[in-house]
This record gives C-alpha cells, structure tokens and sequence, in this order.
C-alpha cells in the first residue's frame, strides 16, 4: 500500500476522486495491455487540475517512455521531484529519462541526492552503478552495485544486473561483487 503523499498530508495536494480515478485506472489498464495511446486519451479526461497530480504524473512518464518521448519524460521528472519530492519515482525515472537522451553524467548528477533522501531504495544505486558504468567509472559502478545488492534482494539484483546492457562492463565479476 502507498503512503500518502507528504503534500497530501500537508493539504497541499488533493486525493483523487471519481470520475478521476476511473480514468487514472483506465489508463493504467491501457499500459497494461501495452496501448500507451489509449493511456494517454485516458489521462487527458481527467480535471486539468489534477494533471499535475503525482499518481498522474507517474503514469504520464510510464506512457512517454513507452512512446520514447524522453525530453517530456525528463520533464515530467522535475514535476515530480517538486510535487512529490518524497517519492523516489521522479528522481529516478527523470535520470533514467536524461540518460536515455545521452546526457549520462546529468544523470548521474541529479539523482546523487537521493541516495541521502532514499537510503532504503536499491534502485537509486543500481541506477547510479548503470550511469557510473557507462562514464567508464568501474570502481565506482562497482561500489554503487555492491549498495544496490546489499539494500534489496540480492539474488534479484544480480540477475537484472547480469541481464541490463548498461552493465555489460562488469558481467564477469557481478558474481563476485
């Protein structure tokens, strides 16, 4: 179950209702079925106002992505890291969207602060040791990975590390790490 948001709490963003939530569920039915243009007409028929909403936001990247649109996807992880600075999802997700547009070192810069904001999430490593990677920083990738192996399942890690292209430079010795 997810937490309420902490600008939620705060009165500063409003829960969705219906009909709003039917078309958040809708949408997400659509990504689901892999139709991310169904998903976006769904998201457009919710109030304007709630547009900015963090669960609309957080499908909104997942509908851009699936459609490579990355330059919105980096913008739309700005959204999130202002509206709903408490989620790790749009720090993560806008990185991820700066690296996929060749901006690696950007990347890497702007989700550094997470891992002070999320010490419990795997995934602000794991995507760190990627980026470090890819700049041909091995010692470092390795450090981030070994973080990343020890905050979640291991196992589970090291089997999405050995299959993710970001990595290949260290195949050879995930095992090991």
């Amino acid at each position: 179950m997810r937490s309420k948001p902490f600008l939620a709490i705060l009165g500063l963003v409003k829960p969705l209702q219906p009909p709003d939530t039917f078309c958040l569920s809708a949408a997400i039915g659509w990504l689901g079925l892999g139709n991310w243009r169904e998903a976006d007409e769904e998201l457009e028929q919710i109030t304007p106002d709630f547009h900015v909403h963090p669960d609309v936001l957080e499908i909104r990247w997942q509908i851009y992505a699936k459609a490579a649109k990355w330059d919105q996807c980096v913008d739309i992880g700005n959204a999130m890291v202002s509206v709903a600075s408490e989620r790790p999802f749009g720090w993560i997700r806008r990185s991820f969207a700066l690296h996929c547009l060749k901006r690696t070192a950007e990347a890497a810069e702007v989700l550094a602060p997470a891992t002070v904001l999320f010490p419990k999430e795997w995934l602000v490593p794991y995507n760190l040791a990627c980026y470090a990677c890819q700049l041909g920083k091995q010692d470092k990738a390795r450090a981030w990975l070994k973080n990343a192996f020890d905050l979640g399942h291991s196992e589970m890690v090291k089997t999405l590390a050995l299959a993710d292209p970001n990595l290949e430079p260290l195949w050879e010795e995930i095992e090991e790490i």
